[in-house]
């Protein structure tokens, strides 16, 4: 019969061991119920912010259908399709349906010949299409006179325009106009209309206006002859008139899809939801990219969910072998009890019942109350409540199972003898070895599913981790004997005393976890800089340098005037245009191979500005080449391109058009990617600006590469915009309009980007969490190795205290014995650490982070200093633990209460 008061006894006198189990117990189901909260919040936010960057018809999932004959008695063709937007969403599948933010009806007339005095005025020829849109009197703003209304049979049709198509047309308030009737069997009458408002946008960007012909503009002429075409606002009783007359109309249902509705949890089944409309669209015509942005964020929570669970494994293996280590401390300082109770008959299940029943009444409680505090971290819940009852019930039974293992070891000082392990143990040792190496091998050659919880993958980790604790297990003692020989002949006791009683610590269980742990965290920190420095390169693939300026064509003085400004040290031109023809000379014979983009740089200017700027990219010998060289201009291609002239015998000279030029170029070097061109472009010639033949009419700049400091840029982008219309109005004809303005990118807008939004935050918590989480890990980890041996080395404390060792002694001697534990613990870790992301970053997915480009890691000079300054902390800390144990021990004591004299 168990007694409980004497359970409970038996806790309270070993409260602090007990305490320490269940502070291990509600961490770990703390972290299994809280952490996959953080995540799905980091996640759902994300999400928003991704969604809420994608343009605003990229979220619009819009119906729509051909022109039609709604031609009907007795009823209303508008509204009777209105309906249908209920109806339509209610079709929806319900993981899509729940997205819904805004919907808009549209129903109008194909674009017919508009006429009147204001358009002849002009000699402007327009086609005029009528539309009702649903929402229109709250998404616009009139500026002049009233929204359309029904009118009798015998006024004018009322009708509303965006100010800017009026003043385009030549319109205004009151203007009379004629639409032309559509060619039917029966001849219509023309239809009258009358301008009685002007609207303009509240939010010209917020995707209500997306359509086709669209609202707030009227589409210019592609060519002579050709008409302006233009929408105009009217009620939609004048188009059930209209239809009924026998005039055709389009209808088109759009809906609004919002991030708030979307549980970060069914992002696949949303996916499937709406890649589903595409396939049911019963008849009707279906737009929709909202797959897209979800498609790319998916990605990127799955290889944020596939490295958080190579991390995860990393903390509960750490957590696993923390209780392990806890266990045996209590086991050890109870072995006197488990002895007597041998001694007095008891089986050795005895004993292991005892540690059960404890176990049970501290354990259970404990992680109830992690699993309570982790349910209060914002975010949606994770399933993991199977995991934790499991966590819950491997620490509850590790107590009685350190009981059982205990009983069957002797009780001698394990410290004094220089112990050989077993056939056995080399073997399995030996086994764990080569499964370490096989689990690296068939990961890399099988690759993983990314977004699940890959069995192998979170092993790996785990025992690459503990392999490598085993052998440096084996290896350090050697060194360490071998300096014990030499501290043997010189003067003093301290180093020889410390390197003994170092080389014979029987340290397996906290020697793995300690390497475990800061395993962990260095492959969290080494795994952020790979990926920071990704994410550089993809920033300068973009902008190689601090800034550039994009336009159509910009005059060439322009580099001049950039220089000019404040802050700026250089400028640089280049010249882009994509859809160009090779040919085999330069009256343009064709070469029947693909087109390719065309890229124009000034060399030696691009190397200064890249050097200028600091930012990291290489710019290749051949496009250095000197000005005034003759023959065809040194040229670095794209492989695929080198290929195909290779193989047409072209690539010693080709030509290719820029601008209207033909330029004769050769093969001089090939390049994967190039700055200043989309990633996925595979097809491109880069030719050097500064060796460009004289020709009549010279390459104009499409842009300009700045290099500064503190830029400016609105000055940037008004030198820009100035040199724009300098070129426009500066030659023998001029263009009609003010050309569009130049676009402004800058490194640091542009590195920003690519390091925010998506499921980066969800990154950025695993990292942070895994590098903190692995060091007090680890340092927990070593305080345990100085408690498990504190009692043997009071008792030696003690012996050589009355010997007249000094306290300064002491010191030095816990110092010497503490050193090659802590040291090859803590660079064992971090070699595993380092080696983790390059066996392990081709399977997780990591360029979803960095704009598709390549994560590379590389030894970061930073490491070995944190290895250095970890070290340090990780000794100084064994130290303090050690000094407040003793001081709690009462060392003068630890003769008296010791029993291994």
């Amino acid at each position: 019969m168990v007694s409980i008061g004497a359970v409970v006894r038996r806790i309270r006198a070993y409260s602090g061991q007990f305490l320490l189990l269940a502070a291990l117990t509600l961490v770990a189901t703390l972290v299994i119920s809280g952490v996959p909260r953080i995540v799905n919040a980091h996640a759902e936010q994300g999400l928003r912010a991704h969604l809420g960057a994608a343009p605003a018809q990229q979220r619009d999932v819009t119906y729509s259908t051909g022109p039609l004959l709604a031609k009907s008695d007795g009823y209303s063709p508008v509204a009777a399709r209105q309906r249908d937007l209920a109806t339509l969403e209610a079709g929806m599948p319900p993981v899509v349906r729940g997205l819904v933010e805004q919907r808009w009806f549209t129903a109008e007339t194909a674009a017919s010949r508009l006429s009147g005095p204001d358009l002849a005025a002009k000699n402007l020829l327009v086609h005029l299409g009528l539309r009702t849109v649903s929402g229109i009197e709250t998404a616009g703003t009139l500026v002049e006179g009233r929204w359309p209304a029904d009118a009798s049979e015998d006024q004018p049709v009322q009708v509303a325009l965006a100010v800017d198509v009026a003043r385009k047309l030549n319109l205004r308030l009151g203007s009379r106009l004629t639409v032309a009737p559509p060619e039917t069997p029966e001849p219509l009458p023309p239809l009258r209309v009358a301008v009685v408002g002007l609207f303009q946008p509240r939010d010209a960007a917020d995707g209500f206006w997306d359509g086709l012909p669209p609202l707030l503009r009227a589409v210019e002429p592609v060519g002579d002859g050709e008409p302006f075409i233009a929408v105009g606002v009217v009620d939609g009783a004048v188009l059930n008139r209209q239809a009924a007359d026998g005039w055709t109309m389009s209808f088109s249902w759009r809906y609004r899809m919002g991030a708030d509705g979307i549980d970060v949890r069914e992002l696949d089944q949303v996916i499937d939801g709406v890649q589903q409309l595409t396939r049911e669209a019963e008849g009707r015509n279906i737009v929709q990219g909202l797959d897209i942005p979800l498609g790319e964020f998916a990605a990127e929570v799955d290889s944020a969910r596939t490295v958080l669970g190579v991390i995860a494994a990393g903390v509960l293996a750490t957590l696993a072998g923390l209780v392990v280590l806890a266990a045996g401390l209590l086991v050890r300082r109870r072995r006197s009890e488990f002895t007597l109770l041998r001694a007095r008959g008891g089986a050795a299940t005895t004993s292991a019942g005892r540690s059960l029943t404890e176990a049970l009444l501290v354990v259970p409680p404990a992680g109830a109350l992690g699993w309570l505090v982790g349910g209060l971290a914002p975010g949606a819940p994770g399933g993991t409540l199977w995991f934790a009852v499991a966590a819950t019930v491997l620490v509850a039974l590790a107590l009685p199972v350190a009981t059982l293992v205990a009983s069957r070891g002797g009780a001698g000082r394990r410290d004094l003898i220089r112990s050989r392990p077993s056939a056995r143990r080399l073997t399995v040792e030996a086994g764990l070895l080569v499964l370490a190496g096989l689990a690296v091998v068939l990961l890399r050659r099988r690759g993983l599913t990314p977004g699940e919880v890959d069995p192998l993958l979170v092993s790996v980790p785990v025992l690459l981790a503990v392999a490598a604790a085993v052998v440096a297990m084996r290896l350090y003692p050697w060194p360490l004997r071998l300096v014990s020989r030499l501290a043997a002949r010189a003067r003093g006791s301290v180093a020889f005393l410390g390197t003994a009683r170092a080389g014979r610590s029987v340290v397996a269980v906290p020697l793995v976890v300690v390497v475990l742990a800061i395993a962990t965290a260095a492959f969290c920190a080494v795994t952020a800089a790979g990926i920071e420095a990704s994410r550089d390169r993809a920033a300068s693939r973009v902008v190689p340098a601090d800034a550039l300026i994009l336009g159509d064509r910009i005059a060439p003085d322009t580099g001049a005037e950039l220089e000019r400004l404040p802050g700026v040290r250089a400028a640089s031109p280049v010249l882009y245009e994509a859809g160009q023809r090779l040919a085999k000379d330069a009256i343009g014979t064709e070469t029947r191979l693909g087109g390719v983009t065309v890229l124009m740089v000034d060399g030696p200017a691009l190397a200064r500005i890249v050097r200028e700027s600091g930012v990291d990219v290489t710019v290749p010998a051949a496009l250095l080449a000197p000005a005034g060289g003759g023959g065809p201009l040194p040229a670095v291609v794209s492989p695929a391109v080198a290929a195909e002239l290779a193989d047409a015998g072209l690539d010693g000279s080709a030509f290719v058009s820029a601008q209207g030029q033909r330029y004769e170029f050769r093969v001089a070097g090939q390049a994967e990617s190039f700055p200043l061109l989309r990633a996925e472009s595979s097809r491109f010639v880069v030719l050097p600006w500064q060796s460009l033949p004289r020709r009549d009419y010279a390459a104009v700049p499409t842009g300009f590469l700045v290099a500064g400091d503190d830029l400016d840029g609105e000055a940037l982008r008004r030198a820009g915009d100035a040199g724009q219309s300098r070129f426009q109005t500066g030659g023998a004809v001029t263009g009609r309009e003010r050309p569009r303005g130049v676009e402004l990118l800058t490194f640091a807008d542009t590195r920003r980007q690519v390091g925010e939004g998506g499921a980066n935050g969800v990154l950025a918590f695993g990292f942070t969490a895994g590098a903190a989480g692995g060091m007090a890990l680890g340092l927990l980890a070593i305080a345990f190795t100085v408690l498990a041996g504190a009692r043997e080395r009071g008792q030696v404390l003690s012996r050589l205290r009355t010997l007249g060792l000094s306290r300064r002694q002491w010191r030095g001697l816990l110092l010497v014995e503490l050193v090659p534990l802590v040291g090859v613990s803590v660079v064992t870790g971090a070699l595993v650490g380092t080696v983790l992301p390059l066996l392990l970053t081709p399977v997780l997915g990591l360029s979803a982070f960095t704009d598709g480009v390549e994560v590379r890691v590389a030894f970061e000079p930073g490491l070995a200093a944190a290895v250095v300054a970890l070290g340090a902390l990780a000794l100084g800390f064994a130290v303090a633990v050690e000094a407040l144990n003793n001081r709690r021990m009462r060392l003068g004591e630890v003769l008296r209460l010791g029993e291994e004299n």
